[in-house]
């Protein structure tokens, strides 16, 4: 079996709004509303960590550009700019640039799931072998261990499990394990880089089409029960899969009618195509410090029709687009004070989905839970919603505050520099004072 790490998204997160902050802001909900009405003109006075953050990423050459979004209640998205779409590229960055979103894809997928959950198209409890019958005899090898003994699992896999990333599917592409290796052998990886083969970076084994990519995905055992823990995974594919049978219609036509269209949503698709090719900005893979084009935007893998549609990691979305998202998200269902998706659906979709008893220590959202695709924060968190994507794009909103917050890059793998944990840790700082101004 070959070693191919291509990570589509890191799962970790901090918290962003807790302690003291949270607290606040329940005995003061006033502040939330000064917090709005205190930003001035300039935007990176406003915020100030966040501004410095992208000026050391841009100044060190890291990156040649990034864009960071911010928005309250049903204001437009505000925003900070530098650099351009490329290394040696005179196109600037801007709100309309493209970006490889991959595993930011799976909170959509989430919510047009939760939008047929709420009509009773489908359940939580619904089976995946009630639509696609070779999984109704799936085996467990527990832990994705090569030495460890196959066992039938105990229950069926439910569209729950595939919404929580507890369906005990590995991830072929992602993982290290015996059965997400198993899966990248077989090319069961849902999702594309390059259109060059990049040793390390891309599968050897072509995707096949969704026919063959879920007949092999059924071949290989699970690593635990399903609803027994959190596992990132190919799971939210499988579901993109599983509600275009349901329905007879393509994933990207699904999202067009109930979510792309009615959100204007008009730069998000799983295929770029020629005449926006000029907007679409270069990834690279960095490698001892040195970042290297491996998808550049005028020869990009995403001008292809991909193997299939991906719904948990293969759409290309611009900061415009995005913002639009999330401000539903924020405002249940609600787009520049009116109503466009079914607030049901959104409540959902931001909800703790989590099977009770599920195991999350040690899985990157321990403490937190888990929704339509995207981190739930609990206790002094909550009201947080968000995800990441393998390329260096983050998103999340404090619903409770009515905050939205984006960050758009391209870069992999997404650890290779800590950009994201910081994001997320200066738009804390920059946050604090605009809650706190009043609260003497």
């Amino acid at each position: 079996m070959t070693d191919v790490p291509m990570p589509f998204a890191n799962p970790s997160r901090r918290a962003f709004l807790g302690g003291s902050l949270a607290s606040l802001l329940l005995a003061h909900p006033e502040l939330a509303r000064a917090a709005s009405a205190a930003l001035a003109s300039d935007v990176a006075a406003d915020w100030p960590q966040v501004a410095n953050l992208i000026r050391r990423y841009v100044a060190e050459k890291k990156l040649p550009g990034v864009v960071a979004t911010f928005g309250w209640g049903n204001a437009p998205p505000r925003s900070l700019l530098l650099g351009s779409q490329a290394f040696g590229d005179a196109a600037a960055v801007g709100l309309d640039s493209l970006y490889r979103i991959y595993s930011m894809t799976k909170p959509v997928t989430g919510l047009l799931t939760a939008l047929l959950i709420a009509e009773r198209k489908l359940s939580l409890d619904m089976r995946l072998a009630d639509v696609f019958p070779v999984f109704a005899a799936m085996k467990v090898q527990d832990g994705g261990k090569a030495s460890a003994p196959l066992r039938a699992a105990d229950k069926p896999i439910t569209v729950r499990h595939l919404l929580t990333h507890t369906s005990g599917f590995g991830y072929g592409g992602i993982g290290r394990d015996a059965v997400s290796l198993e899966l990248t052998k077989r090319g069961v990886v849902p999702g594309a880089v390059s259109r060059q083969i990049i040793p390390g970076v891309t599968s050897p084994t072509p995707t096949p089409g969704p026919k063959e990519f879920l007949r092999r995905a059924s071949e290989v055992p699970l690593m635990f029960d399903p609803g027994v823990q959190f596992r990132y995974s190919m799971s939210i594919d499988i579901l993109g899969l599983m509600l275009e049978e349901m329905t007879g219609k393509p994933l990207s036509r699904l999202m067009q009618e109930r979510i792309l269209g009615p959100l204007g949503m008009t730069s998000t698709s799983f295929r770029v195509r020629e005449a926006d090719v000029g907007r679409l900005t270069t990834n690279y893979g960095v490698l001892g410090n040195m970042p290297l084009p491996i998808d550049p935007g005028a020869k990009s893998v995403f001008l292809d029709a991909p193997a299939f549609e991906f719904g948990g990691a293969g759409l290309v979305s611009s900061p415009r687009d995005f913002d639009r998202f999330a401000q539903v998200l924020v405002n249940d269902g609600k787009l520049g004070g009116k109503k466009v998706i079914d607030p049901a659906a959104v409540r959902l979709a931001v909800s703790n989905l989590l099977p009770a008893g599920a195991v999350t220590k040690g899985t990157g959202i321990e403490g937190a839970g888990y929704g339509a695709g995207g981190r739930v924060g609990l206790g002094d968190d909550a009201g947080m919603f968000g995800w990441s994507g393998a390329a260096g794009t983050l998103f999340f909103v404090q619903r409770r505050i009515g905050l939205r917050a984006a960050l758009f890059a391209q870069f992999m793998p997404p650890e290779i520099y800590p950009l994201q944990k910081e994001f997320l840790a200066a738009a804390r700082l920059d946050v604090a004072p605009m809650l706190t101004k009043k609260a003497a």
